[in-house]
């Protein structure tokens, strides 16, 4: 199997064929709309304006497994990013991404890259706690929290796996090598 061979649920009952992608950089993230990571989805959208043109597509994936940060439905999860972060990107249908229901793109994705590397005490710290509070996160490699982050190249291979304190703008140099 490749990224290639899934097919997403976009918004409004859509779907997405990650084939039609084939030849661009995707960087997968999974959402929340009341998490203390949430503001992320302002440097994510500044990577989306500054290499789109380039190839690159963010593939925005809301999550209520982790909080119940998620609330809503997709509309109002819609209206909130665009309204409040002016996102421009893809965002799918809400997921889940552990357990007996994950979104087989996600169940492969853990599979390719089943762990994040953590940088620096404050963000290890904070994933320790993060870690102890999810009641998800059952088995090695699953989602720990929200925003956690793929990046895929261009042929479809997932080369990196970013945990949710790392802050998008750090890895413009890792989407710029891809692109």
């Amino acid at each position: 199997m490749s990224i290639y061979d899934y097919t997403v649920k976009a918004r409004k009952g859509a779907k997405l064929d990650l084939a039609e992608l084939k030849g661009k950089v995707m960087l997968i993230v999974n959402t929340a709309t009341g998490c203390g990571f949430t503001p992320q989805y302002e440097a994510l959208e500044a990577l989306y304006e500054k290499y789109h043109d380039q190839g690159l597509e963010v593939l925005d994936f809301p999550c209520n497994q982790f909080g119940h940060q998620a609330p809503g439905d997709e509309d109002e999860i819609h209206e909130f990013c665009t309204a409040r972060y002016k996102t421009q990107f893809e965002q799918l249908a809400k997921i889940d991404v552990n357990g007996d229901d994950e979104e087989p793109l996600y169940t492969f994705l853990k599979a390719e890259m089943p762990d994040e590397k953590i940088e620096g005490l404050k963000n290890k710290a904070a994933m320790a706690m993060i870690e102890k509070i999810s009641s998800t996160c059952k088995k090695p490699g699953d989602i720990k929290w929200n925003f956690t982050k793929f990046l895929v190249d261009r042929e479809g291979n997932v080369v990196k796996r970013y945990p949710p304190t790392s802050d998008p703008a750090s890895f413009d140099k890792d989407i710029a090598a891809l692109i």
